[in-house]
């Protein structure tokens, strides 16, 4: 007599494989747990609740041996920015990058009594974060007035002061992050792909077996991918120039210099590509790396949103992530209208990151 098949077990035999299965496929578990893992630390970490820090400047001769200074320096909205040049503070005031200038006078009343104005002067550059700073203020002076005076007496005055600035609209901090996010995951993909493409069908190894250089191979394929992406750079930028009013402070002199810093860029990210596509067993394992490299970067270095949404430590990291220097330039260049010898920090940057790129990349690098 036959015995009957025990479909409980084939059950359990198939449910156990396809279990091994999932945790074999590294993907599988960095797309459902890893990312989210990231994603969740990341938007966990706005700081303030979502509300950028307010940044504040003291102007030269304000009294800072006061309870106001103390409790503005302990706020954890606020971050007292220090300048050396009055004139460039006053520049950073005009452009935005500062919520207002603070000046702290001590004053006596007729009867003697210690009183303070509190001077802030703003922007029409601020936005809505001089109200924001304002109200701020003004609770704090309050509660002050209310513990350990019994007269209630009007112990602070806030002077507010708004002056012409430099509008700053919404397409000027996104083009550049966009151009940059676009840099990013197009020149990764395509170089690891194309390389690791080349070498898998044995392309490579008939050139590396010809007389061509080995030089003048990875030089054919980074100018095809350097032009690729350098024509979508033009693209975007007059895009945003001609139908949604991108600023270009200096006109084509500053569309000339958006496009070096493109190539520098470009250069830098064609190394890693380079990189991923040698290290890599397979194929499939391509995305796992580029977005394990590239994703992070999109969300810590200013693509979306401010970086000072995060906590100080957190902003501490994400500069000196290469994309945040990058897009940090091209908003330099575009709205501020500086030029690329004034970007030197963040070229800087981003040149010692190329030197450590191709370092690894001149070890790893495989033909075969």
């Amino acid at each position: 007599m036959s015995q009957e098949y025990n479909q409980s077990k084939a059950l359990w035999a198939i449910t156990k494989a396809s279990f091994i299965a999932i945790f074999s496929n590294p993907m599988s578990i960095v797309f459902s747990l890893l990312f989210p893992i990231i994603f969740i630390l990341i938007f966990g970490a706005f700081g303030n609740s979502g509300i950028s820090t307010q940044q504040i400047a003291i102007r030269p001769g304000s009294d800072t041996i006061n309870r106001v200074f103390d409790s503005l320096k302990s706020n954890r909205f606020v971050r007292i920015t220090r300048y050396a040049d009055t004139m460039e503070m006053h520049n950073d005031l005009v452009r935005g990058k500062l919520t207002g200038i603070i000046d702290i006078v001590r004053q006596s009343d007729s009867s003697g009594k210690q009183k303070y104005r509190i001077d802030v002067q703003s922007s029409s550059a601020s936005g809505n974060s001089l109200f924001l700073f304002l109200q701020s203020l003004e609770n704090l002076t309050l509660k002050m007035e209310m513990t350990g005076n019994a007269n209630r007496d009007q112990q602070y005055v806030i002077k507010p002061e708004i002056i012409e600035g430099q509008k700053y609209r919404q397409i000027d901090f996104i083009l550049p992050g966009q151009i940059g996010f676009s840099i990013l995951f197009a020149t990764l993909f395509g170089v690891a792909f194309t390389f690791y493409s080349l070498r898998e069908q044995l392309v490579l190894k008939r050139f590396y077996a010809s007389p061509v250089n080995r030089i003048n191979i990875l030089v054919g394929i980074g100018t095809s991918r350097l032009f690729f992406q350098i024509v979508n750079v033009i693209v975007l930028i007059l895009f945003g120039y001609f139908f949604l009013h991108f600023r270009l402070q200096h006109g084509m002199l500053t569309f000339i210099e958006m496009l070096v810093l493109s190539v520098i860029m470009l250069f830098l990210l064609m190394g890693v590509g380079l990189i991923f596509s040698s290290i890599v067993k397979t194929d499939a394992s391509i995305p796992l790396v580029i977005n394990l490299f590239g994703f992070p970067q999109m969300l810590l270095s200013g693509t979306f949103f401010p970086v000072t949404v995060f906590p100080q430590w957190m902003q501490d990291i994400c500069y000196f992530l290469p994309l945040t220097q990058f897009n940090n330039a091209m908003r330099k260049i575009s709205f501020d209208g500086l030029h690329l010898l004034d970007t030197w920090e963040e070229i800087g940057i981003l040149a010692i990151w190329i030197i450590v790129i191709y370092s690894i990349l001149s070890k790893v690098i495989r033909w075969e």
